[in-house]
């Protein structure tokens, strides 16, 4: 009697581990089904995993709930022990309990991206991360002082800090993260365009050589000029000569700009700020936006050249000058429309 009931709950066993082992590997949806996502809060228990992925699918969550234990199954299928990692993750109409498991315990979650473009300023940069959807802002009331001691960065100014990039991020991510890699990724960069730079460039900082790039990025409108502008500005330095550059003084401006209609004035020209390289000679205090890798390659790999000058051709390229005079002719012809 004993020996019958040992067989006939070992036979039970078996047939529900080979249910379980088939069933493991059937797409959680049917095929018409719309794709939709499930989300392991942190701390969740196998139960209330299995839970969550039976309210999402309609799947079984009893049959969920042994698998996601761990039990091994008969039939050679491998048993995934790790445990669950929290996340959202996308469940597809064709995707399998297994193959969800194998998404969880791997952390492959949904992925968003946020894109933070060369030459923005740090307040553009803000307000595209507090936009950020399904990013937890937690630095959206710190002041930028406070977000900079936030990420360990308490003796720099944000501006320039950052590298502009495509940054991906899983839901209900921290803000405070982004904004951690992406001040780790500018360092780095920052320091290898340093340490390769032209020996001949007369900069005694890293930092100088940021807020060189800087400048170089507001001011380049076509990417095969980058190199040259930076040219320029290296032999104004060399020489003493003032910058003249109109995105430093826009910087100056601050608002002002924006309610000037985007219009820089005679009077803006001559009024006196940190950052006016009309009334000051050399670079100003800092960084006047956030700076990509061919800017900072181009300030410290300057192009060699005689020029002095360039203007905009209107088209996106500039035109490059030695002299005052051959510098003039260029503005009455690109900007003043003479012949």
């Amino acid at each position: 009697m004993i020996r019958r009931l040992l067989s006939l709950a070992l036979l039970s066993i078996a047939l529900l581990a080979g249910v379980v082992a088939w069933w493991v590997n059937q797409p959680l949806m049917p095929a018409s089904a719309v794709a939709t996502e499930v989300t392991i809060d942190a701390g969740s228990s196998s139960k209330g995993a299995a839970a969550s992925v039976a309210r999402a699918t309609g799947a079984s969550q009893w049959l969920l709930l042994a698998w996601f234990r761990g039990a091994s199954f008969v039939g050679g299928l491998p048993s995934v022990r790790k445990p669950i990692r929290a996340g959202t993750y996308a469940i597809e109409p064709h995707l399998t309990p297994y193959g969800l498991l194998r998404k969880m315990v791997s952390g492959d979650e949904i992925m968003l991206s946020l894109t933070i473009p060369e030459g923005w300023t740090f307040a553009q940069m803000r307000a595209a991360m507090n936009r950020a959807p399904h990013l937890k802002h937690t630095t959206a009331n710190l002041s930028d002082a406070q977000l900079m001691a936030a990420i360990g960065k308490s003796d720099l100014r944000p501006e320039g800090r950052f590298f502009p990039d495509t940054y991906a991020y899983a839901k209900n991510s921290t803000d405070l993260a982004i904004y951690k890699q992406a001040a780790s990724v500018l360092e780095k960069r920052l320091q290898a365009a340093w340490d390769g730079r032209s020996p001949t460039l007369p900069l005694s900082s890293a930092d100088q050589l940021l807020t060189l790039a800087s400048i170089v990025e507001k001011e380049t409108g076509k990417p095969s000029d980058r190199a040259e502008i930076a040219g320029v500005f290296i032999n104004r330095l060399k020489i003493g000569m003032l910058l003249q550059t109109d995105p430093t003084v826009i910087y100056g401006m601050g608002e002002r700009f924006a309610q000037q209609r985007n219009n820089i004035r005679k009077s803006d020209l001559q009024r006196d700020t940190p950052y006016n390289t009309y009334t000051r000679a050399g670079l100003p205090p800092g960084p006047i936006a956030l700076v990509g890798k061919a800017a900072l390659d181009a300030a410290a790999h300057p192009k060699p050249t005689q020029a002095l000058y360039f203007v905009a051709r209107g088209d996106g390229s500039s035109h490059f000058s030695a002299t005052l005079r051959e510098h003039n002719a260029a503005v009455n012809r690109w900007m003043r429309g003479a012949k």
